[in-house]
């Protein structure tokens, strides 16, 4: 018997918890909820050197409509990269359940 296509419980454990969960987390208002903390540790440099300008005295001066415009930057990178990463992690476990799917149907035998 070819023992390399079972299923094992930590792959069982993964199919039935995105069988529940697979809707849930394709939700965009989801992936931003879960991912936007990520992307603002990712956008954190940006913000303290906007917000702590003063602490290299030969930088140019940032006036106030720029530091507005440079928060809006940042918090529209913040966002691209929490979707993007979000979605980037829901085509994987995707990926991995059609696999995994398939590898189950493989070794449960035909019942025709």
């Amino acid at each position: 018997m070819y023992f390399c296509n079972m299923i094992t419980d930590q792959e069982q454990l993964f199919i039935d918890y995105w069988e529940a969960n697979r809707n849930k987390q394709k939700k965009i208002f989801y992936q931003l909820a879960i991912g936007l903390p990520v992307g603002l540790v990712f956008a954190l440099p940006v913000l303290l050197s906007v917000i702590f300008h003063d602490w290299y005295k030969q930088m140019t001066f940032i006036s106030n409509s720029q530091v507005t415009v440079i928060l809006i930057t940042v918090l529209g990178i913040a966002v691209f990269f929490a979707l993007f990463r979000m979605k980037f992690k829901w085509e994987e476990n995707e990926q991995l359940y059609k696999e995994l799917k398939f590898k189950q149907s493989k070794t449960q035998p035909d019942l025709l």
